[in-house]
């Protein structure tokens, strides 16, 4: 038997969950057991030989189940049906896939925000994909997995320490080049509770000549970060003369905390969770890169033969 595709993972997948805490390993074998899969099939690899097809196509599964509120993590590397998840099942769907979750209005919101990024890979309609380039389906494939990148890196974010969270932000700003290359001397945290709002400082020069200073806060995505919080950090900030400052965020800011930084005498910026996690892949912090892939195209100019 072929190994299934994601889609068809999705219900076995919810159920396994419903059962209680999963781990993506412990679940690609039970179902494996159930579909009666050979020992070629448990061991296929992806075309990049760094991870198995079945448990790439039982992650796939498991991250559309969590962005329609079926599944959550409770903790690193474990899962578990939401209590959406079980009243879904109840009603013994006999497939679960994207058409299915696009009547989740969670799951819709976030589909129909990606646009196309992954619509060539998730959709099982061949015509769909037979309307798009190559090069389309490419493009399509690469925003998926970025966004699913970004979901992972937030994720982790959250199941670690606030400690671990300020420094992670130092560490960003340092890989954007700010205070140069030498980290000991260009950055540190503050590590007291009586910081002022302040969580780290770090120099925007290799002199220190200027310093921009820091708020991390970890909230959950529903927390949407409002205007007396950055308000409050603002202040911080006046209170020690400073005139530049990064408020960075795991969730939102409302548009009222927007609007207010707009015309400070401070420049303030706010980086808000999906920002950070751009910011992350952009320059390299979390993340390490796998393999890269070069495309070429034709050189008409070489075959011209015009004088």
């Amino acid at each position: 038997m072929a190994i299934p595709d994601y889609q068809t993972l999705m219900l076995p997948v919810l159920r396994a969950s419903a059962e209680g805490e999963k781990k993506v390993a412990d679940v690609a074998d039970r179902i494996a057991d159930q579909m009666g899969l050979s020992s070629e099939d448990r061991e296929a690899m992806l075309p990049s030989g760094r991870q198995r097809l079945l448990h790439n196509r039982v992650h796939w599964s498991k991250f559309y189940l969590t962005k329609a509120g079926l599944i959550k993590s409770p903790s690193r590397g474990r899962f578990v049906a939401t209590e959406d998840g079980r009243k879904l099942l109840a009603t013994n769907p006999e497939r679960i896939n994207v058409p299915l979750l696009m009547k989740l209005p969670a799951f819709k919101d976030w589909y129909v925000n990606q646009g196309a990024n992954g619509e060539a890979i998730v959709d099982a309609k061949a015509e769909k994909v037979a309307n798009v380039t190559p090069e389309e389906q490419i493009e399509s494939a690469y925003q998926a997995l970025q966004s699913a990148l970004r979901s992972d890196l937030l994720e982790r974010i959250g199941q670690n320490s606030p400690s671990f969270f300020e420094q992670l932000i130092v560490d960003l700003l340092i890989a954007m080049d700010y205070g140069g290359s030498r980290k000991s001397t260009a950055s540190q945290l503050t590590g007291q509770s009586g910081d002022g709002g302040i969580d780290g400082i770090i120099n925007e020069d290799r002199l220190g000549l200027d310093r921009i200073y820091v708020q991390a806060k970890r909230y959950a995505k529903d927390h949407s970060v409002g205007r007396p919080e950055v308000q409050a950090f603002v202040g911080s900030l006046v209170g020690r003369g400073a005139t530049k400052g990064v408020f960075v965020t795991t969730s939102t800011f409302s548009s009222q905390a927007r609007d207010y930084v707009v015309h400070l005498t401070q420049r303030v910026i706010l980086v808000d969770g999906e920002s950070l996690a751009d910011l992350m892949i952009e320059h390299g912090v979390g993340v390490r890169r796998t393999r890269a892939i070069e495309f070429k195209r034709l050189d008409e100019d070489f075959f011209s033969e015009d004088d």
